[in-house]
């Protein structure tokens, strides 16, 4: 029982029943006291009546007439007072009234007669300081009879009020626990649950909020997948690389003349085998926020110049034609310089990659309104608006384009991004005009930083 009530439904069936035992107990409390003023009303109202008939029948002489019209009255429970010249034939009804009914004025109010609460209703009689007054005791008891009478209606509003409650928990409680279930399903793997979407509106929006976190589940679990394949194909080839080398050493295969250039290339592979991991503990460290930065003040021209003297040697003249625009005053951030050349080495070789020989790369800086602005643009294919959208994803354009031009492992975009928001700054793809990629990275002064 302890379980049920603490439970929704439970709850709901509670505080339901401890509604309606509320609303009965306010009605009762209402009720019974306008019951029992409107038969006290209707007996004054009954009394004074008959106080008007009397007085008509016991204006007749006859002594006999008037003595069964007394007993008449007594035996429906009213006590009659007659008054004779200011003299009442009976102890104990009030000197006022007596007063006023022998004054001939018309008598109806609540009194004490003989110690007891009493509706009094008289008139005056023909003749002198006569008259007649009517006692009845006032009701009472009636709160009693009004609750004996309505007790089974009563507690048929409670058991409905809590049946009530019953059906209203199981329409609330259903959508909560089928959210539940369907929650319970997505922990444990199944990314194809969903909710019928129904009202009322709050579970029909849950159900659409569950319906929309399966589906991101599973479209974010498929760029999983596809990045792994992804990265274990990037580390593949070249380990595929030196192990062909490193057996064909082993087996003799190359002659002595031929060790230093087969060195040569397991050295370039295990080089690029080791960015593809350091790349890939940076971007996990960055999705951590555990990657230290080292923030001084920097002056970007420097920087970018520097970058571009380093990248004018892989810029040959069989390869793209580099250009550095530079203003003529500083630009000045505060920023880590190592990061921010990581993430300038990175969009350089993601350029280098695919733009063809004599196509432009431009390594530009400006002021901006807001900070400094760095621009790496180049005259290579470029992206799709559609690319746009998805450019700093982990593998999104990898996954798009390796079977259309060469690509690399899907990390560098992604870094990139993140590196420069770490630094508290902001990336953005676009359309360069020289025809290809443009991406603009632009960093915070000291006071935003």
């Amino acid at each position: 029982m302890r379980r049920f009530f603490a439970t929704l439904a439970g709850r709901t069936v509670l505080v339901t029943a401890a509604t309606a035992v509320v609303s009965v107990i306010i009605t009762a409390l209402v009720a019974l006291p306008i019951a029992v003023r409107s038969a006290n009303n209707a007996a004054r109202s009954e009394l004074m009546e008959k106080s008007a008939l009397a007085v008509e029948l016991l204006s007749d002489d006859k002594r006999t007439a008037r003595e069964r019209i007394v007993a008449r009255l007594r035996a429906d429970d009213i006590d009659v007072f007659l008054i004779r010249r200011g003299v009442v034939d009976q102890s104990g009804l009030p000197e006022r009234v007596v007063t006023q009914v022998a004054a001939g004025n018309v008598v109806d109010t609540r009194g004490v007669v003989r110690g007891e609460a009493a509706l009094i209703a008289g008139r005056p009689l023909r003749g002198v300081d006569s008259g007649v007054v009517l006692i009845r005791p006032a009701v009472s008891g009636t709160a009693s009879r009004v609750l004996g009478g309505v007790w089974v209606a009563l507690l048929a509003g409670l058991l409905g009020g809590v049946g009530a409650g019953a059906l209203l928990a199981h329409f609330t409680a259903r959508p909560l626990r089928q959210a539940a279930l369907a929650a319970g399903r997505l922990s444990a793997g199944d990314r194809s649950v969903r909710l019928a979407v129904r009202p009322p509106a709050e579970a029909a929006e849950l159900a659409a909020a569950l319906n929309q976190l399966g589906a991101a589940l599973q479209v974010s679990e498929g760029r999983e997948r596809d990045f792994l394949l992804s990265v274990s194909h990037e580390l593949r080839t070249p380990l595929a690389t030196i192990r062909g080398y490193a057996e064909a050493l082993a087996d003799g295969v190359i002659e002595a003349d031929g060790a230093p250039r087969a060195g040569a290339t397991m050295l370039a592979e295990a080089d690029r085998l080791e960015r593809l991991i350091s790349d890939l503990l940076v971007l996990s460290r960055l999705e951590a926020a555990d990657l230290p930065v080292d923030v001084v003040r920097v002056d970007l021209v420097d920087l970018v110049g520097s970058a571009g003297e380093a990248w004018a040697p892989r810029c040959g003249a069989d390869g793209p034609r580099l250009s550095v625009e530079l203003p003529a005053t500083a630009v000045e951030v505060d920023t880590d310089p190592g990061r921010i050349r990581q993430v300038l080495d990175g969009l350089c070789e993601n350029a280098l990659r695919v733009i063809p020989a004599g196509a432009p790369l431009v390594l530009a800086v400006r002021q901006g309104e807001h900070g400094g602005i760095v621009e790496i643009r180049d005259g290579g294919p470029g992206f799709t608006d559609e690319d746009l959208a998805v450019a700093f994803e982990r593998g999104a354009l990898q996954q798009r384009y390796r079977h259309v031009r060469k690509t690399g492992s899907g990390l560098g975009l992604a870094l990139a991004a993140r590196l420069v928001g770490r630094l508290g700054g902001g990336i953005e793809a676009g359309h360069a005009p020289e025809g290809g990629a443009m991406f603009t990275v632009t960093l915070p002064y000291s006071a935003r930083t």
